[in-house]
């Protein structure tokens, strides 16, 4: 079995980390010129985001998109593509979690990876994603009205809660324009995800400095 995996460097060391089946064949790029190439693939996924490509010449091929922010629905995708959260930080974990309108093609992927994977509804965000955003919201509010500092949050949540990392870890593992991004779609139909001045403010200097 051939799986072709399009990530960022990060994004493949965590992948590389994961227990896959003895006969699967990974092929890593951080583009997509091998799919040019005449190479036949079982599954396709698609880790970063910023990659361009027409999915519609892999319609006989399952595609696993790193669509966290926009749902299948929102961006119209045909039946063979599915949702998956590619973020840093989520990748190593032993459980994938998938929204996909084919259950039968993507259990039968994840079986034969040797992946344990989760269908979750096709929602902005899934499922962890959207947990971690708010949790990242809610500490940049605090840090925001001077509650505390950003290593004293990220030490409480860590020993309170007995987190891996603390919110402001992982805002700078996942990035912080991902993060406003989902929070700011989530805030157009709940207020609850209303983003923290701060949090806005820092993604987008950020946004603007890599632009």
């Amino acid at each position: 079995m051939k799986v072709f995996i399009a990530a960022k460097v990060e994004q493949q060391k965590e992948m590389q980390l994961k227990n896959t089946a003895e006969d699967i064949s990974l092929i890593f790029a951080t583009d997509c010129e091998h799919l040019d190439e005449p190479i036949s693939f079982d599954a396709i996924f698609l880790l970063d985001e910023n990659l361009t490509i027409d999915l519609d010449r892999f319609s006989s091929t399952p595609l696993f998109v790193n669509s966290v922010v926009d749902t299948l629905a929102e961006k119209n995708y045909a039946p063979n593509v599915s949702r998956i959260n590619g973020w840093p930080g989520f990748l190593k974990r032993t459980t994938w979690e998938v929204a996909t309108r084919d259950l039968e093609t993507t259990a039968k992927i994840f079986e034969r990876l040797g992946w344990g994977f989760a269908v979750v509804n096709d929602v902005p965000g899934l499922v962890s994603a959207r947990v971690i955003a708010m949790i990242v919201n809610e500490a940049y509010f605090a840090l925001g009205e001077g509650i505390s500092s950003e290593e004293e949050i990220n030490l409480a949540m860590k020993l309170g809660t007995n987190y891996p990392m603390g919110p402001f870890e992982w805002a700078n593992k996942i990035g912080i324009c991902p993060i406003y991004q989902l929070l700011t779609h989530l805030s157009e139909k709940n207020t609850r995800y209303r983003v923290a001045p701060l949090l806005e403010q820092q993604s987008r200097e950020r946004a603007t400095y890599l632009s």
